[in-house]
């Protein structure tokens, strides 16, 4: 083998193992630290009443959400605190869940299935979500102000449209 002088520069060799390996450490790395609100996206099929007869699946991405193939853009306003999501959604405190409430806007003459709309004779302004493992809640309202997330706001509401649960 032939010697290397001191100021000679050093052969660099790739290691194909670590070419594979490190892209694939960043992308695990970069999956397990997304937020918690990437976990009510994606598709979710019905499972109440509500859910089956008015929307069926839906599916939720950044800045849309798909109901009965309908696609409907969203703003995400804030996270609800879990005192919302508690009067909301009745979540039980301190569990793994998260929750939040978007603007958007379904017209009042936007029929879904059987022929139904989420609000009504109202446009659909408001949703909000809450997710708890493989379980989403959505809550949506009418009117121009957001919603209160307080137990008696929402027990006197007219802009509560209904609630809708789905599952993965």
């Amino acid at each position: 083998m032939p010697s290397r002088s001191a100021g000679a520069p050093r052969a660099c060799t790739l290691n194909p193992m670590r070419l594979i390996l490190r892209p694939a450490v960043l992308v695990s790395l970069l999956l397990v630290s997304l937020p918690f609100a990437a976990q009510e996206q994606g598709a979710w099929m019905a499972d109440s009443q509500n859910a089956r007869t008015i929307t069926g699946p839906v599916a939720l991405a950044a800045q849309k959400i798909t109901i009965n193939f309908l696609s409907f853009p969203m703003v995400k306003v804030r996270t609800l605190a879990e005192s919302e999501m508690a009067a909301a959604f009745d979540a039980p405190a301190g569990a793994s869940h998260n929750g939040s409430l978007y603007r958007l806007n379904i017209s009042s003459a936007t029929k879904l299935l059987r022929k139904n709309s989420l609000c009504g004779g109202d446009d659909t302004e408001w949703m909000a979500t809450y997710v708890s493992g493989r379980s989403l809640q959505l809550a949506f309202f009418s009117g121009d102000k957001p919603p209160v997330f307080t137990l008696d706001a929402l027990a006197n509401s007219t802009d509560l449209c209904g609630t809708f649960t789905y599952l993965r």
